[in-house]
């Protein structure tokens, strides 16, 4: 088993606890994190570019000159794609980009991501992180004692007063264990999890 020390917020070690290596100490699949990055991002594209296609542009419903006679190429519609103004071909139209990948390849990701933290030594465990107040400042000193600048905080419950304190600091994100995800562990080149967020990950993953 994988062993990591627990601290809490003023940087003091208060226990050692073992990590289950089924989820921080497995092997690195990086084509399994590509993948579920390209999953995640392509999900978020809103898929709504379009261009107007000879139907769509209006005008264009009578020839623009006779058939013959006229010493030019025959036409039947001034919104023709060859024509300025007419239409567009084969362009773009509201799609999905959403593909599908299977639970087993999310899991296994989760669990690369996870330990690549772990193994690059980027990964910290709180026993808790029980702010007094809403405070930015006070909250920035807990990263000055952890020497952190970008890092994605992971918790087991509401934590209200850390989620107001963080939000106002473009390098840090604040997520609730059960929304952790591939493409923030790997935004965000550092990790602090809560004991409590360790239990509620390895339950799901182990």
């Amino acid at each position: 088993m994988a062993k990591i020390a627990v601290y809490d917020i003023n940087r003091n070690q208060v226990a050692e606890r073992e990590l289950s290596d089924l989820v921080f100490n497995t092997e690195v699949k990086e084509y399994l994190i590509h993948d579920m990055v390209r999953y995640q991002l392509a999900a978020r594209r809103q898929g709504t570019a379009a261009c107007k296609n000879r139907t769509a542009v209006a005008g264009g419903g009578r020839k623009p000159y006779r058939q013959k006679g006229t010493g030019n190429a025959r036409q039947g519609s001034s919104r023709a794609p060859n024509h300025v103004g007419g239409g567009i071909v084969f362009g773009p139209t509201p799609r999905s980009y959403a593909f599908k990948l299977n639970k087993k390849v999310k899991k296994a990701a989760l669990r690369s991501a996870l330990s690549a933290r772990y193994k690059e030594e980027r990964l910290a465990v709180l026993n808790e992180i029980a702010l007094e107040a809403i405070s930015t400042k006070q909250f920035v000193q807990v990263l000055d004692r952890f020497g952190l600048d970008k890092v994605l905080f992971v918790v087991e419950g509401d934590n209200l007063n850390l989620e107001l304190s963080a939000r106002n600091l473009p390098n840090v994100k604040v997520l609730k264990a059960e929304g952790v995800n591939v493409y923030d562990l790997m935004h965000y080149p550092n990790l602090v999890l809560t004991d409590g967020a360790v239990d509620q990950l390895e339950g799901v993953l182990a």
